[in-house]
């Protein structure tokens, strides 16, 4: 065991022991020279005979997450390999498990269920849509961290797998009994997303209950036998989650997150009421009713047909992720075929950003598209307001960080009314605050971009240099606390030291003291001291940031004195 007090890796001091099993021990360490926490995990390797196995499942585990960038999964950083043991340095959150808010407070409120599993659904979604779908195999409370912000993370990828379509069945059974779904245990092929979703269902089971599945009588009950006032809309939810045979089951992350958002509409109580006012109208009907029976079949019929070839675009477009221009082309056939669901609009905006340039040509379809097809955008806004909202700040971020041209501004008044159509979706919605929070600094801020440079000609722009500077910080705090990516971090970087280097002088002139600009420039340059990736690109931009920050404090000395 590492004592308390010990420096590893050179940089990382131990200061206490934060959770333990059998071989292997968390540590709360901190890096003196940048103040920042870390948890540390010690594999210990001395009379392990499991080492080896346990250190193949972390390597696996590091080379997962090492890829991934989602504000609800942690980074991995570092890895040192000892003697004595073997250490992997990670994210430290601040929190605690789900499993142990159930043990101390019991069965938890639906709307904060929902709440929390509606986030579980963001990052299952972001794991399975990856080139190669992540299947995460081992949802259960204990593995689920809840900070203080109300945000969870997931943790723990020691049985996590890349699908393989040529593979018939997993190399492995792991998973956790009572939470895992029947074909993690073989015989019935390998795993995939509708796996995952066993799995959070029975994870419902338990939040709502305080029942764990994996304990005596290692069965799932109706959850309202437990607990009468739960919704039976939750409960039938449930129920399909965890059907034994996969193919009974949601058939991706999407259709579950949609049935959660509206659970209500699948409650008895409204079935019952509708059945008997169908009813009332059955007698009046007459032979009427049967011609509109027939016009539903057919409209089924229909719909059916309709939601195939959707899907069937959709995963066409998944299988040419290498060729961009032919995936998009096919998000643009899902859209025209069903122009209010929002998973092709989505899809799109993702491929758009793959290569790190949205361009004049992409932007081109995503516009064509809307005044060709008659409004698409209006049947998705009045279908599926908040998901569009989504896709407006999805096409601001796009113009604002991936927007490729040499003239002024560009891409960031392009990006303005994308910004202020999300900005209106998220204003009421409390589940995406943080996004409704960027959008009003992003158009603050290209506002007062314009405004100073008109007023610079004019002699007549004092003041307006402390209010752009809060703007500009207030982007960056809101990346750092839920990131996007690597990409618009980045960017982000490159933009704040940029106009330290061109208004150091206005800032200085503006009461933005010396202490806020080198503050900034430190904390940039802690992230990049994390930073590894094996893009070309990204590599450059680093470079570019990492010349720029000499350049800057010596801006900041000239001006400041």
């Amino acid at each position: 065991m590492l004592k308390i007090g010990t420096i590893v890796g050179g940089k990382y001091k131990i200061l206490n022991e934060i959770g333990h099993g059998g071989m292997s021990t968390v540590y709360l360490a901190i890096n003196e020279k940048v103040n920042k926490s870390w948890a540390i995990k010690e594999i210990r390797k001395k009379n392990n005979r499991h080492f080896e196995t346990m250190r193949q499942s972390m390597i696996a585990e590091i080379n997962l997450l090492r890829r991934l960038r989602h504000p609800n999964l942690p980074r991995i950083v570092d890895v040192i390999d000892n003697d004595d043991n073997f250490l992997i340095v990670m994210d430290y959150i601040d929190g605690n498990t789900l499993e142990h808010i159930v043990e101390d407070e019991g069965a938890q409120p639906q709307g904060r269920v929902v709440e929390w599993v509606l986030q579980l659904c963001d990052v299952l979604n972001y794991l399975h849509s990856r080139r190669s779908p992540i299947i995460y195999r081992d949802m259960k409370p204990s593995n689920i961290m809840l900070k203080s912000d109300g945000n969870i993370v997931l943790i723990d990828f020691g049985t996590a797998r890349e699908h393989k379509d040529e593979s018939d069945a997993d190399t492995s059974y792991l998973g956790t009994k009572g939470y895992a779904a029947p074909e993690q245990f073989g015989g019935m092929g390998q795993t995939d997303a509708r796996t995952d979703i066993y799995c959070l269902g029975a994870t419902m089971y338990h939040l709502l209950t305080a029942h764990s599945p994996s304990a005596p009588p290692y069965e799932m009950y109706p959850i309202t036998q437990w607990r009468p006032e739960l919704s039976d809309g939750l409960e039938k939810i449930i129920l399909k989650c965890t059907q034994k045979n996969p193919d009974n089951r949601y058939q991706s992350i999407d259709e579950l997150a949609y049935a959660l958002r509206n659970y209500t509409d699948l409650e008895a109580d409204i079935q019952k009421g509708l059945k008997k006012r169908f009813a009332v109208f059955k007698a009046m009907l007459g032979a009427a009713a049967l011609c509109v029976l027939v016009g539903l079949g057919f409209s089924a019929a229909s719909g059916i047909k309709l939601n195939s070839g959707y899907k069937a675009l959709l995963e066409k477009a998944a299988c040419h992720e290498e060729d961009i221009r032919m995936a998009q082309e096919l998000y643009m056939e899902a859209i025209e075929l069903a122009p209010r669901r929002p998973e092709a609009y989505h899809e799109f905006c993702r491929a758009a950003a793959f290569d790190s340039e949205f361009t004049a040509e992409e932007e081109k379809m995503l516009l064509d598209i809307n005044t060709s097809g008659g409004k698409y955008f209006e049947s998705f806004a009045k279908s599926r307001p908040l998901e569009y909202a989504d896709f407006c700040y999805g096409i601001g971020a796009l113009y604002w960080h991936y927007f490729s041209t040499d003239v002024g501004q560009g891409g960031k008044n392009n990006a303005m009314p994308w910004f202020e159509a999300a900005a209106i979706g998220y204003k009421e919605d409390e589940r995406r605050k943080a996004e409704y929070d960027k959008c009003l600094a992003y158009i603050e801020m290209n506002g007062l971009s314009q405004k100073i440079a008109a007023l610079q000609i004019e002699g007549n722009d004092e003041g307006m240099y402390r209010r752009y500077w809060e703007c500009l910080a207030a982007v960056k705090a809101l990346d750092s606390q839920a990131p996007v990516n690597m990409h618009v971090t980045l960017d982000i970087d490159r933009e704040l030291i940029s106009c330290i280097i061109d208004y150091a002088g206005y800032f200085s002139s503006d009461n933005v003291s010396k202490a806020e600009l080198l503050d900034m420039l430190g904390r940039i340059e802690n992230e990049l001291i994390d930073f590894d990736t094996p893009d070309e690109k990204q590599q450059a931009t680093v470079s570019d940031i990492e010349g720029n920050l000499a350049d800057a404090r010596r801006r900041i000395d000239v001006c400041y004195g």
